[in-house]
C-alpha cells in the first residue's frame, strides 16, 4: 500500500512537472524590454518547409535556367524570415520592380533571407554544441550583471552588446595570454608595423569568425529572445584612419596573426576618429567621432607600460654630433599604451595591437596653480594630452602642421622605448633586462614604416643606440639600416612629408643633428656614385634649399631602410622609373639589387567575404571546402564554373538578395526608393580630384540627358552610388560632394526618368557600411588618372564579391585584368572594362602640352554637361555656383579628365550591352572571383615575409589552445623560430 502511494505521487509530480514545461516553452522570449521576438527553438521551423509566398523583387533571372531552388542549395537556415524584415514582402514601402523592358523576371522558391538567415547558412556546416551555448549564455548574463551591474529588467540593447562583448573577449584572453607566453618561450624575430592610421572598423563579429565562436554566440543570443545582428550595430566603427592606407594596416594585421607570425601593430589612440560626415542641403558638414563615448570593450590599458616621451629642450655635444650627446630641459609627455587583440582565423594566435594615448605628466606645475592661476595649469596637461585627441585628415596634400609632427615623434618614441624593453627580455612576465648587446637585434626585431609618417623612427633609434647605449655611430647605423624598412603609398609630390629645418629644430633638436649626419654621410655617396652629375646632389639630398629648408622624409626613409616597396607592380615601377629614380640606380650600382621591391596590396577574406557576404562564402564552401578562407587562390577552382547553369543561378541570387537588403537599408536610413533590379553601379573612396568622382557626375548628366531627349528608348535602369569624405579643407573635393547631390536632386526628381537613373550619395561612408555596400555591387567604378593611384584595395574587395570593374590601367586593376587573362583558356569575353589613357600615353600628352578646352569643343555630350552645370541647371536658385569648379576643369584640368571621358562613355555603353545579357553577365562576375585570389593579404604579408622581414609565414601552425597543456611537442611546430 505505501509503495502505491508513492508511486502515485512520482507520477503526480511528474505530470505537474510536464505541464509547467509545456506553458515554458509554449511562450515567445521577450526581449528587455518586453517586446516579443522570434519563435521558441521548440517553434522554429526551417525556410524550407514554409511554403512560399507572393515573391518579392523578382531577381535578374534567364529562361534558361529554372529558379527551382533558393540560393543556399541544398543547405537550409536555421532561423525564419521575420516579419517585417529587410526582405519581407508585406513590409510597408517595399521598392517596386524595374521599368526596363529588357528585363523579365520568374518567381522565385523562398524569400531572399535576411542578414541573419544567411550568416546561419555558414552555422549550418559547424552547428554550435549545447554545452557551448550553455556556457556562452552563463558568460553574458555574468557579465550583465556583474561586468555591467544591469538586470534584464533595466538592461538596454547597448548593454546586452557589451555583455556579448565581454563574453566574446573571455574566449580571447586566454589565448591572447598564451600566445605571448609562446613568443616568448620561442623568442622568434618579432615584426613591428607602425602606423599612423588603423582603420579597424567593427570588432566583435570579425573575432567571434576568427575564434569560431559565432554559430554558439549566435544561437545563445536567439535562445535569450535577442537579435545578434541588432547588437553588432550598436558597435561603433574605430575609425582610426582616413581610408586605404588605415584599411591596410588592418587587413595586415589580420594576416600576421592568421600566418602565425609574432608581429605587433603600433599607432595612437585618437580619442575623434575619422570625422563623421553628414549632408546637408548637399553639403558635407564634419561631426566629431567621438567613438569612445560609451566606452571600448575590446582595449585593456597598460599604466604599467607608460613612457616618457621627451619634446624641445637643447643639445649639449661634448663628444660632437656623432658620439654620446645629452638632451636635456625638455618637455615630457607621457604615452600610455591600450592593447586590443587581433586574432588570426581558426590557429588560437592572438596578436597584439598598441595604441598610444597621451597623458600629462602626474603633477600640475604648483608654482602655477598656487598663485590662483588654476585654468592655465589644466591648459598645460590639456595641452600635452592634445597630441593623442584627434586623427588628421588626409586629403593628400602636406601641410606642415606642429601638432601632427608632435603625433609622428610621439608614437615612434614610445613604440620604439618598447620595442627595446621587449628585445631586452626574454622571459614572459620578467622586465628585468637579459640582453645587453643589440648585435642581435636585426635578427630579432623587423621594423615595417606605413609611409613616411613613422620615418622619425630612423633619427630616433640612432638616438638611443648613440646617445643611450653608447655606441658608434657605424655599428648603430648598420642597425638601424638592417632593421627598417619603407612602404611608399603615393606618388603625388605633393602628398611626400617635408618638414621644415626650423621646426625640426624646436621641437627635436638632437634628432635634426642626426638628419644632416645621416645627410653628410649620404651625399658622400652621392658624390662617388655620380661623379659626372653635380646635380644628383641637389636632387638627393635629404634637406631642400629652395626656400625654406626642409626635410625630404621619404628620402630619409629610402637612405635609411634596407627596403623599399610600392603597392602595385605599376606603382612600384614608376617609383623606379620617376619619383626615385636617382635612388634607384644608385642602390643598383651599390648591389642593393634587392633594396626596391613590389609588394602588391591585398585584402583579408575574412572580413571582405567570409564575413560581409556569408551567401556568396557559404556556396564557395559547397565547392571547394572550408579551407579557402586561408588559402584564398583556391578560388581559381571556380574558373570551371562560369559556364555552369546552375552555378550562374545560385550566384546571380545571392547577388540580388544583397541588392534587396542594401536597397532596404537605403530606404531606411535615407528614405530613398531605389530599384534592386537596376544595375548597381558604385563608386566609394575619398573624395579626391585624381580619383575623378567629377567624371563619373559628368557621366550621370549624359545618361539623364539621353533619357530625356528619348523617354521611350532602350535604356538599362541605373542606380549610381558615389560615397567618400573630402578633407574638411579641401573646397574642390566638397564642391564636387554639393554637384553630385544636386545632380541626385534633379535626376531623382524627374518623373520621366524614373526608375531608369537614380543618384544615391552614400552619408558616412565607414567600414561598417563597406560590409554592406560591397556584396550588392554590379560594377566596380576605378577610374583614377593612369599613374596616380598607388594601388587600391576597394577594387579588390568589389572582385572578390562578384562585382566586373570599369577602369584605367592604374594600381591593382592592371594586375586584376593580368590575373583574369591567365585563367582564361582560349578567347573569353572582356571580363573587366578597361579604358583611358596609359601611364606613357600621360606623360606624352603632358609633354607636348595638354589643353582641355580641345576636348570640350570636340565632344557634344561633354559640352553640353559641362554648359548645364555651369549655367546653373543643376542649381537654378544660384546659377553660378559650380561656374569656378567647371572652369578650373576647362583650364586646369591637371588629371586628364576630359581627355578621358569619351572613351569613358564608350566604355559605359558596353558595360550596358553586357549587362542586358544577365546569363552572360553573372558568369564574368563568376570569373572575377575566381581571379581574385592573388588579392588576399595573406599573399602579400607572406612576400613581406619572406623578402623583408626574413621570416617564414605559418599558416598551418596552429597554438595550443588555454586549456590544452603546453608540452614539448606542442612547441614543435615553432622550433624553426
Amino acid at each position: 500500500m505505501l509503495s502505491f502511494d508513492v508511486l502515485g505521487i512520482f507520477i503526480f509530480i511528474f505530470v505537474v512537472v510536464k505541464s509547467v514545461i509545456s506553458i515554458m516553452l509554449s511562450r515567445k522570449p521577450k526581449t528587455g524590454n518586453g517586446t516579443k521576438t522570434k519563435k521558441s527553438a521548440t517553434d522554429r521551423v526551417t525556410v524550407a518547409d514554409k511554403k512560399p509566398t507572393k515573391a518579392p523583387i523578382l531577381g535578374r533571372v534567364f529562361t534558361s535556367i529554372k529558379a527551382d531552388k533558393p540560393a543556399s542549395t541544398e543547405k537550409v537556415s536555421t532561423r525564419t524570415v521575420k516579419p517585417g524584415s529587410s526582405v519581407d514582402p508585406q513590409k510597408k514601402g517595399h521598392p517596386s520592380g524595374a521599368r526596363s523592358k529588357t528585363y523579365r523576371s520568374a518567381p522565385m522558391a523562398q524569400k531572399p533571407s535576411s542578414d541573419h538567415d544567411k550568416r546561419k547558412q555558414i552555422s549550418v556546416r559547424g552547428v554550435a554544441s549545447l554545452d557551448n551555448v550553455a556556457e556562452i549564455s552563463k558568460a553574458f548574463n555574468r557579465h550583465l550583471h556583474f561586468t555591467l551591474v544591469k538586470d534584464r529588467i533595466v538592461a538596454t540593447h547597448r548593454d546586452y552588446y557589451f555583455a556579448l562583448a565581454e563574453t566574446v573577449r573571455d574566449h580571447l584572453v586566454g589565448r591572447w595570454i598564451r600566445t605571448q607566453q609562446y613568443y616568448y618561450e620561442k623568442d622568434p624575430k618579432r615584426v613591428y608595423y607602425l602606423s599612423l592610421e588603423f582603420y579597424m572598423g567593427r570588432t566583435l563579429q570579425n573575432t567571434m569568425l576568427n575564434l569560431g565562436v559565432q554559430n554558439a554566440c549566435d544561437e545563445a543570443m536567439y535562445q535569450l529572445g535577442l537579435d545578434i545582428e541588432e547588437l553588432q550595430e550598436l558597435e561603433e566603427d574605430a575609425g582610426l584612419g582616413n581610408g586605404g592606407l588605415g584599411r591596410l594596416a588592418a587587413c595586415f594585421l589580420d594576416s600576421m596573426a592568421t600566418l602565425g607570425m609574432a608581429s605587433y601593430g603600433y599607432g595612437i589612440r585618437y580619442e575623434y576618429g575619422i570625422f563623421n560626415q553628414k549632408i546637408r542641403q548637399g553639403y558635407q558638414v564634419e561631426e566629431a567621432d567621438d567613438w569612445l563615448r560609451f566606452g571600448n570593450p575590446w582595449e585593456k590599458a597598460r599604466p604599467e607600460y607608460m613612457i616618457p616621451v621627451p619634446f624641445y629642450g637643447r643639445v649639449e655635444n661634448p663628444n660632437g654630433w656623432d658620439g654620446p650627446s645629452n638632451w636635456c630641459d625638455t618637455t615630457t609627455t607621457y604615452a600610455m599604451p591600450y592593447d586590443t587583440a587581433t586574432p588570426g582565423y581558426g590557429n588560437n594566435t592572438v596578436n597584439t595591437l598598441r595604441l598610444w594615448s597621451a597623458k600629462s605628466p602626474n603633477s600640475f606645475n604648483l608654482d602655477v596653480f598656487n598663485t590662483g592661476d588654476y585654468i592655465n595649469a589644466v591648459c598645460d596637461r590639456n595641452r600635452a594630452e592634445n597630441i593623442s585627441r584627434v586623427l588628421y585628415p588626409n586629403d593628400n596634400f602636406f601641410e606642415g602642421k606642429e601638432l601632427r609632427l608632435k603625433q609622428e615623434y610621439f608614437v615612434v618614441a614610445a613604440t620604439l622605448h618598447d620595442i627595446i624593453r621587449r628585445f631586452k627580455s626574454s622571459t614572459f612576465g620578467c622586465r628585468d633586462k637579459v640582453r645587453t648587446s643589440f648585435e642581435a637585434f636585426p635578427d630579432k626585431v623587423a621594423i615595417q614604416l606605413n609611409d613616411t609618417h613613422p620615418s622619425l623612427a630612423i633619427p630616433e633609434l640612432m638616438r638611443i643606440l648613440l646617445d643611450v647605449e653608447k655606441m658608434d655611430w657605424d655599428k648603430a647605423w648598420d642597425i638601424v639600416y638592417r632593421t627598417c624598412a619603407y612602404t611608399n603609398h603615393t606618388i603625388l609630390p605633393e602628398a611626400l612629408e617635408r618638414w621644415t629645418v626650423s621646426m625640426l629644430e624646436h621641437m627635436l633638436p638632437r634628432h635634426l643633428q642626426i638628419i644632416y649626419l645621416i645627410n653628410s654621410k649620404h651625399l658622400e655617396t652621392v658624390k662617388k656614385i655620380f661623379p659626372d652629375d653635380p646635380s644628383a646632389i641637389k636632387r638627393m639630398s635629404l634637406i631642400e634649399e629652395e626656400g625654406e629648408k626642409r626635410v625630404n622624409m621619404a628620402h630619409l626613409c629610402i637612405v635609411g631602410s634596407h627596403v623599399v616597396n610600392g603597392v602595385a607592380a605599376i606603382h612600384s615601377q614608376i617609383l623606379k622609373d620617376r619619383t626615385f629614380h636617382d635612388f634607384y640606380v644608385m642602390s643598383q650600382k651599390l648591389g642593393q639589387t634587392k633594396k626596391f621591391q613590389n609588394k602588391t596590396n591585398g585584402v583579408t577574406p575574412r572580413r571582405w567575404l567570409l564575413l560581409c557576404n556569408p551567401g556568396l562564402a557559404d556556396l564557395v564552401a559547397e565547392k571547394l571546402g572550408e579551407e579557402w578562407p586561408k588559402k584564398l587562390d583556391q578560388l581559381t577552382k571556380l574558373w570551371d564554373l562560369h559556364k555552369d547553369d546552375k552555378f550562374i543561378n545560385d550566384v546571380a541570387k545571392i547577388k540580388q538578395e544583397n541588392k534587396l537588403k542594401l536597397a532596404n537599408y537605403i530606404e531606411k536610413e535615407w528614405g530613398m526608393k531605389i530599384n534592386p533590379q537596376s544595375m548597381f553601379d558604385i563608386q566609394v573612396k575619398r573624395i579626391h580630384e585624381y580619383k575623378r568622382q567629377l567624371m563619373n557626375a559628368l557621366h550621370i548628366i549624359v545618361m539623364y540627358n539621353r533619357i530625356k531627349a528619348n523617354p521611350n528608348g532602350d535604356f538599362v535602369p541605373r542606380t549610381i552610388m558615389i560615397g567618400g569624405k573630402a578633407a574638411p579643407g579641401y573646397h574642390t573635393a566638397k564642391m564636387i560632394i554639393k554637384l553630385i547631390t544636386s545632380i541626385g536632386d534633379k535626376v531623382n526628381n524627374d518623373p520621366i526618368v524614373g526608375d531608369l537613373l537614380k543618384v544615391v550619395f552614400l552619408e558616412n561612408y565607414r567600414v561598417s557600411l563597406a560590409e554592406k555596400v560591397i556584396p550588392a555591387a554590379d560594377l566596380s567604378e576605378q577610374i583614377s588618372t593612369a599613374g596616380t593611384e598607388a594601388s587600391g584595395t576597394g577594387n579588390m574587395k568589389f572582385m572578390m564579391n562578384g562585382a566586373l570593374t570599369i577602369g584605367t590601367l592604374d594600381g591593382a586593376n592592371v594586375e586584376m585584368a593580368e590575373e583574369l587573362e591567365k585563367l582564361a583558356k582560349g578567347p573569353e569575353p572582356e571580363n573587366i572594362f578597361i579604358f583611358g589613357m596609359q601611364v606613357h600615353e600621360v606623360n606624352e600628352l603632358d609633354s607636348k602640352g595638354y589643353n582641355p578646352r580641345e576636348y570640350y569643343e570636340k565632344s557634344p555630350e561633354l559640352k553640353m554637361a559641362i554648359d548645364q552645370i555651369s549655367g546653373g541647371f543643376f542649381s537654378p536658385e544660384q546659377p553660378a555656383m559650380f561656374k569656378d569648379l567647371m572652369d578650373h576643369l576647362l583650364n586646369h584640368d591637371r588629371f586628364k579628365l576630359m581627355a578621358d571621358f569619351d572613351a569613358y562613355v564608350q566604355c559605359q555603353d558596353k558595360v550596358n550591352a553586357v549587362y542586358k545579357d544577365p546569363k552572360e553577365w553573372t558568369s564574368r562576375c563568376i570569373c572575377n572571383i575566381a581571379a581574385s585570389g592573388k588579392f588576399s593579404s595573406d599573399r602579400t604579408i607572406s612576400e613581406y615575409a619572406r623578402e623583408i622581414w626574413g621570416i617564414e609565414p605559418r599558416p598551418d601552425s596552429k597554438i595550443p589552445a588555454p586549456h590544452e597543456a603546453l608540452v614539448r611537442s606542442d612547441q614543435a611546430a615553432f622550433e624553426d623560430y
